[in-house]
């Protein structure tokens, strides 16, 4: 499912994408130069990172076997990670958020994936409150 396409994927910088996949930004380059990143330039030559390319490393399990506390520490219960998937039917809906080697899943309904545009690349936060996991998208 697409969602709501008022939801923009923006470029990631390098630094942005290396913290949301809990990696340092030379690992990020890394990616980049090995081709295992989508990227564009900025009119500066600043390297921008797709963000559904991203998704799509994380969801591979590129950053699993990272040494443990080698991502951001998130504030409290909140994880800002990007989506990875999304399975959509009539009623209800499972999505998995990567924040850095942590995978979120959280089911939801069908609407709510919807009406905050999720999809993979989109910049998301996950928040659990005992065993449910609330979804936002950043303002």
């Amino acid at each position: 499912m697409q969602g709501n396409d008022s939801t923009e994927l923006v470029p990631l910088k390098l630094g942005q994408a290396a913290e949301l996949a809990g990696v340092s930004p030379d690992t990020v380059r890394r990616w980049c130069d090995d081709g295992r990143l989508v990227i564009e330039r900025s009119s500066g030559g600043q390297r921008l990172v797709d963000p559904v390319s991203l998704a799509r490393l994380m969801a591979e399990g590129a950053t699993s076997d990272l040494p443990a506390g080698a991502a951001a520490q998130s504030a409290r219960n909140r994880f800002v990670g990007l989506v990875t998937a999304v399975e959509v039917d009539r009623v209800a809906a499972k999505v998995e958020i990567q924040s850095g080697p942590h995978r979120i899943v959280s089911l939801m309904t069908s609407e709510a994936v919807e009406e905050l545009g999720l999809r993979p690349g989109v910049l998301a936060v996950a928040s659990v409150k005992a065993t449910n996991v609330v979804v936002e998208v950043p303002a």
